[in-house]
């Protein structure tokens, strides 16, 4: 950072652009001896010296876009000035794969976890209550609501009713229905479930006959079907559904925590409601805590398609065999083409609260977003709530919103979320952890009931990059222990099942 001047800091010395860690008035004398033309906000970019029109625009060391006009040295450079072309990038596949760095057993992280009847670690206890259909929704809610003085069963985190949006008016086997499937049946065979009531009306495209058969759920003790149509209407199918609840809860009492290692753990990243810290404090940490925890022998997920693009090359170039960097980059392919499709483009992020807090276009978004994903090697890519069955980093397709992100990786795996934060997201997601960090200080303070860590103390120069992953890994460790994050303790995450909906509503 610079110490003599205004708070900048240039964050490689390919870059002709700077970053405000202040708002900056004009006159500001800033990184290397420039002095600003006019005021620059907190986390925008000013121009290191002068960029002629049309020549790249450098962040990250990488190209963000290109001058749109002529760019004199001290001027601010966003939206005005900054514009998006073509450009070259080579992906490389697998040029920087590197041997990985696994720990020996011995010398691995432990957690208190429970371990279900078949092998798999859960990190939290809850029964479920799931509707195939939104027409089934309120139903599912209602059963749930039966069960909310859990005091005769301590051991139990919850019950929870998941609704959702979808489930009829789609095409049957189609691209839209397979996806709602994978995402009710990875929640189904979530281990932080342990037991699942799924609730149906009878008439729906996504009949729960058929999602039981086609995605593997029938015979399974702890996974039960109700239908309201067949149960003979709302008041029967609450009992039958009550009494299906009551028929699980032996499965969910009685648990015991116990240590485990570190390499049950499957970590979503997510990051929402960015800003331009968020791309060097809050991702970078996130970054560290992904090679810490692939090192115990984890398993870690990157995932929002449209936020990688631009700097899918970064990941293509460590990918671990040349056929997920190949499979990468046909996501990347499938997303330009239905963005187009549906009248858009996949460059139309980033969101106007990403905008004012800084970042001008989706290259820099993106360039900011991958950092999360450390620096080891890419093992595998998947489908949108496909089940995980690799170790180490891995990506799934998932649209950048939010909500619909973490439900693809909660259904493939995810036992455990991180989700960064510069302008300020309230976010939980039952029946899994999410730990919120934010990028900057001034909205640990501002949201101080709903950011569990505070990534602004890079900034502030109070810890480094290393020390606040590591100390970020070890809340991982807390909380996968049972401890509650902010958003639990708020009681945040029922209504944030909200599986991607592709195609056409008929």
């Amino acid at each position: 950072m610079n110490k003599s001047g205004a708070r900048t800091i240039r964050l490689d010395r390919l870059d002709n652009v700077a970053v405000a860690l202040e708002d900056l008035p004009a006159s500001s004398l800033v990184e290397g001896g420039v002095t600003l033309r006019e005021f620059v906000p907190a986390g925008h970019k000013v121009a290191l010296g002068h960029i002629p029109q049309s020549e790249p625009v450098r962040k990250y060391g990488q190209v963000i876009g290109f001058a749109s006009r002529e760019i004199h040295q001290g001027s601010h450079v966003h939206l005005h000035n900054l514009e998006m072309k073509e450009v070259a990038r080579d992906h490389a596949i697998g040029t920087e794969c590197r041997p990985a760095n696994l720990l020996p057993s011995r010398d691995r992280a432990h957690f208190q976890g429970i371990i279900r009847p078949d092998g798999r670690v859960a990190t939290r206890n809850y029964l479920g209550v799931l509707a195939t259909v939104n027409c089934s929704a309120s139903v599912a809610r209602m059963i749930a609501d039966q069960f909310r003085d859990l005091s005769p069963y301590p051991d139990l985190d919850g019950v929870v009713a998941l609704g959702h949006g979808t489930g009829c008016c789609m095409i049957p086997g189609g691209e839209a229905h397979q996806v709602l499937q994978r995402s009710l049946a990875g929640y189904a065979r979530h281990p932080n479930f342990a037991g699942v009531v799924l609730v149906g009306l009878g008439c729906e495209v996504n009949q729960l006959e058929g999602l039981m058969q086609d995605m593997g759920l029938k015979n399974r003790p702890n996974i039960i079907g109700v239908d309201i149509q067949e149960a003979g209407g709302t008041r029967e199918t609450i009992r039958r559904g009550v009494e299906a609840v009551n028929s699980l809860i032996p499965l969910a009492t009685g648990v015991k925590r116990q240590p485990v290692s570190a390499e049950h753990l499957v970590l979503g990243l997510e990051c929402g409601g960015s800003d331009a810290y968020s791309g060097i404090t809050a991702n970078p940490a996130l970054g560290i805590v992904a090679d810490i925890l692939v090192s115990h022998g984890g398993t870690v997920i990157l995932s929002e398609t449209p936020e990688i693009y631009g700097a899918e090359h970064l990941l293509t170039r460590r990918a671990g065999c040349r056929e997920a960097g190949e499979k990468l980059l046909a996501r990347i392919r499938w997303w330009e083409d239905y963005t187009a499709r549906n009248g858009g483009s996949i460059d139309n992020n980033p969101s106007p609260g990403n905008k004012a807090g800084g970042i001008t276009n989706v290259w820099e978004k993106s360039l900011g977003a991958v950092a999360k994903a450390g620096s080891t090697n890419l093992i595998e890519v998947y489908q949108y709530a496909e089940e995980i069955r690799a170790r180490g980093l891995v990506f799934m397709d998932t649209p950048g919103y939010d909500v619909v992100s973490i439900t693809g990786m909660v259904a493939g795996g995810a036992n455990i979320v991180c989700f960064t934060t510069g302008r300020g997201s309230v976010f939980g997601c039952k029946p899994v952890p999410v730990v919120k960090i934010a990028s900057n200080t001034p909205l640990y303070r501002q949201m101080p009931d709903d950011i569990d860590f505070n990534c602004g103390v890079v900034m502030d120069g109070a810890m480094s990059l290393q020390e606040a992953g590591e100390a970020i890994f070890r809340m991982l460790l807390e909380a996968a222990s049972g401890v509650k994050t902010l958003s639990e303790v708020q009681g945040m995450g029922d209504l944030e099942f909200v599986p991607w909906h592709l195609g056409a509503v008929t």
